[in-house]
């Protein structure tokens, strides 16, 4: 099955009758409301920081001086999407009104999510590129249940005993992916568990988990191997860099 068509069969719910199972239906919504709601607040940052545009309304201060991020837009909106998710029985048109706020308030507190990170405003600074990999790593989780692929790579249920093992195994690898510092092929593994097995034998990146653990003093030459492997300055990651800004706009310098 094709990405679009899959997309289409994600979508057919939002149309069917309102006893129908709203399942991917609403993953579709999330998803959807997700990528718009982080690109309409990224566009407006972006937009209250240019000088070329000086007349853009500036961010929400109280009178005191308190800055209101949107972040906290965005945490309440889950908060409350979410309970209405688990303590009601929703019905058309509320399991889309609620799909479509879970998502805008995850838009919403992913983009800043370096700032829930650090504790501090690193919006526009290179630690401020944690938002839009986040951004990335939701998007691709979100966007493989949409289109059907099923975690762990069981299509079909085997075994208590054969499942567990599988499980297991996918999430040991994924894991160890993430540590490397492999952040979206992590999320790959986790639905395509070869991907993870290729990738947790490779090099970890230098700042990763991984390399501090086990490089650091353990394996200094890995480490310099790494440091190499993933310069700042090497082709992949300068492109890496340009994609992020052209997505999140470039940190101050």
């Amino acid at each position: 099955m094709s990405a679009v068509s899959a997309l289409l069969a994600a979508a057919a719910p939002l149309s069917a009758s309102a006893e129908a199972e709203p399942a991917r239906g609403a993953a579709f919504l999330v998803l959807l409301a997700f990528l718009v709601s982080f690109l309409l607040v990224r566009t407006n940052t972006r937009l209250i920081r240019s000088p070329k545009v000086p007349w853009w309304p500036g961010d929400l201060e109280t009178e005191g001086g308190l800055h209101i991020h949107h972040l906290v837009w965005g945490i309440s909106l889950l908060l409350l999407s979410g309970f209405l998710a688990f303590a009601s029985d929703l019905e058309e048109p509320w399991w889309q009104i609620t799909a479509a706020g879970f998502g805008i308030g995850a838009g919403l507190t992913l983009d800043e999510f370096a700032l829930w990170l650090r504790l501090e405003d690193v919006y526009w600074s290179d630690q401020g590129r944690a938002s839009i990999d986040a951004v990335i790593v939701a998007a691709l989780f979100a966007g493989l249940v949409v289109v059907g692929v099923q975690p762990f790579g069981l299509d079909e249920p085997a075994s208590v005993l054969g499942t567990i093992a599988v499980v297991g195994g996918s999430v040991g690898v994924a894991s160890i992916t993430f540590l490397k510092g492999r952040l979206a092929l992590g999320v790959l593994a986790v639905f395509i568990p070869l991907v993870g097995l290729v990738f947790a034998l490779r090099l970890a990146k230098p700042s990763s988990p991984w390399s501090r653990w086990f490089y650091a003093k353990r394996r200094p030459e890995r480490l310099e191997r790494a440091r190499h492997r993933f310069a700042s300055d090497r082709r992949a990651a300068v492109l890496g860099r340009r994609i992020q800004e052209l997505i999140g706009g470039a940190p101050s310098r």
